[in-house]
């Protein structure tokens, strides 16, 4: 009965999301990119019959704390597992999304000018961040572990790069102390197999979410910081990518 009823809630959402083909329509390059495709889908009849059936719990629409720091009540593993369990049939099955491709549409990367040295990209990041007061507080050279404990001399140069904004990181971490897991905020800056170099991120690009900030609970503080945040590490990820100095 869950499978069904499930089953057909994600149809229901299938047959909202246009968007993918709109979106080639609007903008020809789209099509050099991989987009979720869509199965041809039955004629929408109406909204499932849900009474009865338990639907895992994975929010609160009660007001948010008003005391600094506090944490929100932890969601249990068991609701977490039903929920990826109704989200992946419609990420492999009906989005026809791949591992690689979910990731791909979850990294914000921009792709470094040719002729530029991995130093100098470096070089701009660092550069930019201090402009805008942001520290680097850490490094990963995850290419030199490659080499040296798993004998792999071919991987490319690959490194985790962590910029700290404690201004603004604090102001969010007020309002939502959950947000630590995103800091510091990481940049990687990586060769590719075709030796041309890469500048990523996590993308939380608040664009995402423009309409349903108040049902999402997202304060209007909460949504400045974000945007600030994210927009100050695309700059420095451009100046990287630009090799800017």
């Amino acid at each position: 009965m869950r499978t069904s009823v499930y089953s057909k809630i994600a149809l229901f959402l299938a047959s909202l999301l246009s968007l993918p083909a709109l979106a080639q329509q609007a903008n020809p390059y789209m099509q050099y990119f991989p987009v979720p495709v869509m199965p041809a889908l039955p004629a929408f009849t109406g909204l499932p019959d849900l009474r009865g059936v338990p639907i895992p719990l994975i929010g609160t629409l009660a007001p948010a704390p008003t005391k600094p720091y506090t944490m929100r009540p932890t969601i249990p593993p068991e609701v977490k597992r039903q929920m990826m369990q109704m989200m992946m049939p419609m990420m492999t099955n009906m989005m026809r999304m791949s591992m690689p491709d979910a990731m791909n549409w979850m990294a914000h990367k921009i792709k470094a000018k040719p002729g530029l040295k991995f130093e100098d990209v470096l070089e701009s990041m660092n550069l930019r961040a201090n402009q805008l007061n942001f520290k680097h507080v850490g490094e990963n050279l995850m290419y030199k572990d490659f080499r040296a404990v798993l004998g792999d001399m071919d991987a490319p140069r690959i490194e985790v790069h962590s910029y700290c904004d404690i201004a603004v990181g604090r102001e969010l971490l007020k309002i939502s102390p959950e947000f630590v897991v995103f800091l510091p905020c990481r940049i990687v800056v990586m060769e590719d197999g075709n030796k041309e170099l890469w500048v990523l991120m996590l993308d939380w690009n608040m664009d995402w979410v423009q309409g349903y900030v108040g049902q999402l609970g997202i304060t209007p503080e909460l949504a400045k910081g974000a945007i600030e945040l994210r927009d100050k590490m695309d700059s420095i990820m451009r100046a990287g990518a630009n090799g800017d100095l």
